[in-house]
């Protein structure tokens, strides 16, 4: 019995070992080649094919210099202010976050850089799990170490969902106001970047009061975000 248990842990831990291999084969590929899709977004094609068969993503990959600076800043301002120093976890952030989860008792903040958030949507589902963060955050470190924070800003800013089955930059300024990636104002840039964390919901929610609040918050703040 305990020499099986032993094959067992073996074996598994043998399958860890490969999975991560896998991820950072890959990662090293996306280091140079642009990735055609991720996991959250197969994932979000699938149930929306559920409903229509027929139904297919928006995204267009278009490189980091074509993206408005102004949306660059308004997303590091609005989800990432320390993108371009830490080490892909700011663990400042990470314990506010908790600090704050716990007085509200539920989870209103989640303390993930960018970084953190291109592996979820790289590779990870969007359940909740101890194992599933401990995942992002190797994946996190693998991105880190083999790409800069501009590969990584461009990537992300590829593929990041923005509505209902919209993902990237130029498809959702498309979507929201008919003008390429480049183009995006400060105030549509600010606006876009305050969608982030509910993406299909403000994307039939665009008038919302909280949205407009938030917005003027990060056009303050736009002007003091480092790109890199």
């Amino acid at each position: 019995m305990l020499t099986f248990l032993r094959r067992a842990l073996l074996a598994l831990l043998l399958l860890f070992v490969l999975i991560q291999c896998y991820f950072f084969a890959l990662i090293c590929w996306w280091g140079s080649h642009n990735p055609s899709s991720t996991s959250f977004m197969r994932h979000q094609l699938a149930i929306m094919q559920e409903k229509n068969p027929a139904a297919q993503l928006q995204k267009q990959w278009v490189p980091y210099e074509r993206i408005s600076n102004h949306l660059k800043r308004a997303i590091i301002a609005s989800e990432d202010a320390n993108f371009s120093e830490h080490d892909g976890i700011d663990w400042n952030a990470m314990e506010k976050a908790y600090q704050k989860n716990n007085k509200q008792g539920h989870v209103v903040s989640g303390g993930s850089t960018i970084t953190q958030q291109l592996a979820k949507n790289l590779f990870l589902s969007g359940q909740r799990s101890y194992i599933r963060k401990g995942e992002e955050f190797i994946i996190t470190f693998m991105l880190e170490a083999v790409m800069d924070k501009e590969r990584i800003f461009e990537i992300y800013l590829n593929v990041v969902e923005w509505g209902n089955g919209v993902y990237g930059a130029e498809a959702a300024a498309r979507h929201y106001y008919g003008v390429p990636a480049a183009a995006l104002s400060a105030s549509q840039a600010a606006k876009m970047a305050v969608m982030l964390p509910n993406p299909r919901f403000y994307d039939q929610n665009r008038n919302s009061a909280y949205l407009q609040k938030r917005t003027d918050l990060i056009l303050r703040r736009m002007s003091a975000s480092t790109l890199p």
